[in-house]
């Protein structure tokens, strides 16, 4: 983990021991020179975050260039162009804790989001235990951070990215894959910590994955969308247990 995204706390001690806390700052988006959204992140992977970001909103489909602004302004990522379509005239503001909240029905992610490949059979013991496989050293030191991995259809770890925000770290994970030219993710599990809310089926959909998985609950919203686009969405995967919530018929 860098020291961007963990902090010591002067004077704060956990059981006899320094403290240190998970770093929270903004990150503004920016492309072809427009401000598009702000997102309160850990420093750490900012590019990923914004091509992740973009592609789950549909504003763009393959890589840009992404990095520093011009004069290295603090806390900005500028994406390449070209222009993007008329929606882009919208701006966001996400917290580290809900996303974009409200925003969002299942028409429109349905425009960017093909209904779910066939995808993997995948063993419910598996899902199980795909939690557990994810590496997690940032929560190990602060307690504060979330986690999304990619998983192959074996369930093994390909990629882990922890963030304040769960739906940061999904987004790290889906831009890193759009940089490596990865997507769709059709035979690739997701796994987050926490609950499973609107937008991160959202992004798990628009990236091609047939299942996610998460440690939490599912909102009402999030199990409607799975089930919309064909998904696999199971939750509360933790102590060798979970409960599929869409596409049972992928879990044996």
């Amino acid at each position: 983990m860098s020291d961007a995204e963990a902090r010591l706390v002067t004077g704060a001690l956990r059981d006899g021991e320094p403290d240190e806390v998970a770093v929270e700052e903004p990150l503004e988006i920016r492309v072809a020179g427009e401000p598009i959204a702000v997102t309160m992140r850990t420093p750490g992977h900012d590019e990923e975050l914004a091509l992740g970001f973009l592609h789950g909103e549909g504003l763009i489909d393959a890589p840009r260039e992404a990095g520093p602004t011009a004069d290295f302004a603090a806390n900005v990522v500028a994406v390449g162009g070209p222009a993007l379509p008329e929606r882009s005239a919208r701006r966001f503001y996400t917290t580290s804790s809900c996303g974009i909240c409200g925003k969002g029905a299942l028409e429109e992610v349905a425009v960017h989001a093909p209904p779910a490949a066939p995808g993997p059979s995948v063993a419910r013991a598996l899902l199980a235990e795909l939690p557990g496989r994810m590496a997690q050293p940032a929560f190990a030191r602060t307690g504060g951070l979330h986690a999304a991995a990619l998983f192959d259809a074996g369930g093994e770890p390909l990629l882990v990215r922890e963030d304040v925000g769960r739906h940061n770290a999904l987004d790290k994970v889906i831009g890193r894959a759009l940089l490596d030219g990865a997507l769709p993710l059709h035979e690739r599990l997701l796994c987050v910590s926490g609950r499973l809310s609107f937008e991160l089926v959202q992004k798990a959909a628009v990236a091609g994955c047939p299942v996610l998985v998460g440690v939490g609950a599912p909102t009402s919203l999030a199990v409607a969308l799975a089930a919309d686009r064909g998904m696999t969405l199971a939750g509360f995967a933790r102590d060798g247990r979970v409960a599929v919530y869409a596409g049972a018929e992928r879990v044996r």
